[in-house]
């Protein structure tokens, strides 16, 4: 299962989005997980290999790749069937590197907010996207929602993005947000992303019996 991560927006949330899935996925569900970190700032690695350095094992791997590595890593990883690989993709569409990676993804989830700026990056993407992949199920996140401002706009941006995908409950802004990382959640976030992931996984990820 390939689960990509995107929007063409930096600061959309991409990188934290991937960490808090992919520790959801391995502490709550007990999945395999591999994390491919493509973003520019390859923030995630750091985190990987910081976590190392301090002795904390982490649950899933973090490999640092450009978007040249995707078509020969996902064959060795499309392998192992059992495993769910996350990407944390770049922040940008004019790469054809990217091809491969949209044309093979089977869920992408896209976080973005309610601002002008954020909504015409997440529309850019998502016409891509589907031009590339007119199949795979696209999930929009709004994120780092402010609880005390009201977004005029926002029922004019659900309204588009929904000839697109399927749009998720938001998750809040909260500080505490910065302290996730490759081998921990902090609890008081658990509240926020569960709405959101718990969705997410038992519409397009649970293994279902046979």
């Amino acid at each position: 299962m390939l689960i990509i991560i995107g929007n063409q927006k930096g600061g959309a949330g991409k990188s934290t989005l991937t960490l808090l899935l992919a520790n959801f996925l391995t502490m709550v569900k007990k999945r395999k997980v591999t994390v491919i970190d493509m973003d520019y700032q390859q923030s995630l690695a750091q985190k990987y290999e910081k976590g190392k350095v301090l002795e904390n094992e982490a649950p899933y791997e973090v490999i640092a790749a450009g978007l040249e590595h995707f078509p020969s890593m996902y064959t060795v990883l499309s392998a192992k069937p059992e495993h769910i690989v996350i990407i944390d993709l770049p922040g940008k569409l004019d790469d054809d590197g990217l091809l491969p990676v949209f044309s093979s993804a089977e869920l992408t989830l896209c976080p973005f907010s309610y601002d002008e700026l954020s909504f015409d990056s997440t529309i850019l993407f998502s016409v891509v996207f589907r031009k590339i992949n007119p199949d795979a199920p696209l999930v929009f996140v709004p994120n780092r929602i402010k609880g005390n401002v009201k977004y005029e706009t926002q029922s004019e941006v659900e309204l588009q993005l929904s000839r697109f995908g399927e749009i998720s409950a938001a998750i809040a802004d909260r500080i505490d947000f910065q302290r996730t990382n490759t081998f921990q959640t902090p609890m008081m976030i658990f509240p926020l992303i569960l709405p959101v992931f718990e969705k997410v996984y038992e519409r397009y990820l649970e293994v279902k019996p046979a």
